[in-house]
């Protein structure tokens, strides 16, 4: 059974950046899309970024231009860069690799 796990959330203030790192227990990505999400509290997930498998990505509207998400196939991890976070992206993020979901990572934005 393959894992997924997330890491490098935590508190930055608004305007601040923050990248999450999402490990496979072995080599998945480069055959696969590799999506990440959110969940704010009371709120549904959102899916915020999709790292196609030939490298191509797509972004939710509100996060282009703030956020990257890249891919170190030799390391089994995938990366979702955020820069210049705003609080309403408070949430814990989550990577996505069709039925696998990661823990989550708490991330808070908040000065």
């Amino acid at each position: 059974q393959v894992q997924l796990v997330e890491s490098g959330g935590g508190l930055v203030q608004p305007g601040g950046s923050l990248r999450l790192s999402c490990t496979a227990s072995r080599s998945i990505f480069s055959i696969n899309a590799i999506g990440w999400y959110r969940q704010a509290p009371g709120k549904q997930r959102e899916w915020v970024a999709l790292l196609h498998n030939g490298g191509s990505t797509t972004y939710k509207e509100a996060v282009k231009g703030r956020f990257t998400t890249s891919r170190d196939s030799a390391k089994n991890t995938v990366f979702l860069q955020m820069d210049n976070l705003k609080p309403e992206e408070t949430a814990v993020y989550y990577c996505n690799v069709g039925k696998l979901w990661g823990q989550g990572t708490q991330v808070t934005v908040s000065s």
